[in-house]
């Protein structure tokens, strides 16, 4: 049985970057993901650098908070701008400007140019790339079909991201060696272009949003998705692990400086390197997690993840060796890894598909401050108290938060499962079964349970349609024209006859044995199952089969209303 299971998690492990991989849409928008963190990456690097020897540990740090701040400040009035149309061109757009601000400021670099304009482009840089996580993250979900598949996507993301957080600092780290920081500069605004090139042929079935206003209202919008963290227990409790883990990433951006610097003695490229160890510690935690796909301990693995961002940096404060320090930081690595699978997975999950982006938009927000008070945080704390006790206090915070939050992460495990329970219940549907993750996701939120007891109708023939029905367990008889027209079973729907032409219900339901049904309101089938070009064809040949096959003498050739 042990080797059993574990072929079957090594053939899930599998399957996650290959269906990635056959999926066009899929492929470009993580390769795209690649190219543009590699490039974050890189920059990072090389801006820490300008800004230490421009002005030391204390400038390190400013730099990073003022990078961050005007970030934090756009990136929720910006991101309803992703949830108004085709999300892939933000991204391109986003990309697109990365590149430029950061080639400008290669060359300013290159002719020993004024650090201030470096220093506002920058800002720039990052105000884009704070766009481009929210806008690619709500995109994922509408190119995925399963909860399953948009686990794996997010595995196969999370590897890529683990694969930009290795290469973008040893990039940097052997550029460094032989060239300097405008030549690094010049790659990351290289990549960034790739990017952009990279999303200008993703083509789905985009989900039906409505039209940009005249007169954009992007206060009253990133309002929304703050309403929608707000009203979520859940989201608010990931949002703010991942703020904590994100204080701890702005702290090791100055930590890596200083530590290789001050206390290992190890310079320039020993700044990449201590970088390039969490890559290391990210692309083995991402292939470990990519084990996690189709688990419903995601919460778990959260909350293990955030843990692991703090602990190992708290310990390079006891064994400051290099050796010791190379091999710490690679654990945070890994929990950077089970962060990506997990926390973007659930949030996915959690946030509806209208405000997706914005609520990605809040959490980015979140991020960026978190990441510039840690970087100021760990500056002041090296000032005032060493660095090795700043490694110990910043790194205790988020292995804390972690084990105060466990029991709450683990009832949430169970509530994605209830919900993966209902979504696989409606994908037995055919009609369902063309609609995206989100879609169908929304269905299954509405569902009501509804129990009939054998002999009883769950409605008669002539009786007004405000529901539609999906067999979860027993059988029913359809009754049309006086006599049983078919007997219906698990994963078998009725119902969407009345609902789609507005009419009367055509036939008699009757429990031929103890029923029990999910049910769906009108409105919300409507919307959904006619939002979707794919989901309305489908719908359409199933009412033409139905009326044919229950009440043929009242065949009607209307289409279904829109």
């Amino acid at each position: 049985m042990g080797a059993a299971a574990g072929r079957r998690r090594l053939a899930e492990a599998a399957a996650a970057f290959t269906s990635n991989w056959r999926n066009p849409n899929l492929r470009r928008a993580q390769l795209s993901f690649l190219a543009a963190w590699t490039a974050e990456w890189a920059f990072t690097v090389a801006l820490g650098i300008v800004a230490y020897k421009d002005g030391g540990a204390l400038a390190l740090g400013l730099v990073g908070l003022l990078r961050m701040v005007p970030s934090a400040l756009l990136a929720p009035l910006l991101s309803p701008y992703a949830d108004r149309g085709r999300r892939e061109r933000v991204l391109v757009v986003v990309s697109a400007v990365r590149g430029v601000a950061t080639a400008v400021a290669a060359a300013t670099v290159a002719v020993a140019g004024p650090l201030l304009l470096v220093y506002a482009l920058a800002v720039l840089s990052t105000i884009a790339a704070t766009l481009f996580r929210p806008a690619h993250s709500a995109l994922l979900p509408t190119l995925c079909r399963t909860g399953h598949e948009l686990a794996s996507a997010n595995v196969v993301r999370g590897l890529l991201d683990s694969i930009a957080t290795l290469a973008g600092p040893l990039l940097a780290a052997v550029l460094l060696a032989f060239t300097d920081v405008s030549i690094v500069f010049a790659v990351a605004a290289a990549a960034s272009f790739g990017a952009a090139l990279l999303l200008v042929g993703v083509r789905y079935e985009a989900p039906p949003r409505p039209a940009a206003p005249q007169r954009p209202a992007l206060l009253r919008e990133a309002v929304e998705g703050i309403r929608a963290v707000a009203g979520n227990r859940d989201l608010l409790l990931i949002l703010g692990l991942a703020a904590a883990q994100s204080l701890t990433r702005g702290a090791l951006t100055v930590f890596s400086v200083v530590v290789a610097i001050e206390l290992l003695g190890t310079g320039d490229p020993g700044v990449g390197a201590l970088m390039a160890a969490v890559g290391v510690g990210a692309v083995i935690g991402s292939l470990a997690a990519s084990f996690l796909v189709g688990t419903g301990r995601l919460g778990a693995w959260f909350a293990a993840g955030v843990a692991l961002w703090g602990l190992p940096i708290a310990l390079v404060g006891v064994f400051p060796q290099e050796g010791a320090a190379l091999f710490l930081l690679a654990f945070v690595g890994t929990g950077n890894a089970l962060i990506d699978v997990a926390g973007f997975t659930l949030i996915g999950r959690l946030a509806p598909d209208a405000v997706l982006a914005r609520v990605f938009g809040v959490l980015e927000s979140l991020v960026a401050v978190s990441i510039g008070l840690g970087s100021i945080l760990a500056s002041a704390l090296i000032e005032g108290f060493g660095i090795r006790f700043a490694l110990l206090a910043i790194g205790l915070v988020c292995p804390i938060l972690a084990i105060l939050a466990w029991r709450r992460l683990r009832r949430l495990d169970r509530s994605v499962d209830v919900l993966d329970l209902d979504v696989a219940l409606l994908q037995e549907v055919a009609m369902f079964a063309p609609l995206p993750l989100p879609a169908i996701e929304q269905l299954a939120r509405g569902l009501e349970a509804v129990t009939v007891p054998a002999g009883e109708e769950v409605f008669r023939e002539g009786d007004l349609g405000d529901r539609y029905y999906v067999i979860e367990s027993g059988e029913a008889d359809v009754v049309g024209g006086g006599r049983t027209v078919a007997t219906l079973r698990r994963g078998e729907g009725f119902g969407e006859v009345a609902l789609l032409r507005r009419s009367r219900r055509t036939a008699t339901v009757l429990a031929h044995s103890a029923l029990r049904l999910r049910a769906l309101g009108s409105e919300r089938f409507i919307s959904v199952v006619l939002g979707y070009a794919p989901s309305a064809q489908a719908a359409t040949a199933a009412v033409d089969y139905q009326l044919d096959r229950y009440a043929p003498e009242e065949r009607q050739d209307e289409p279904p209303a829109s």
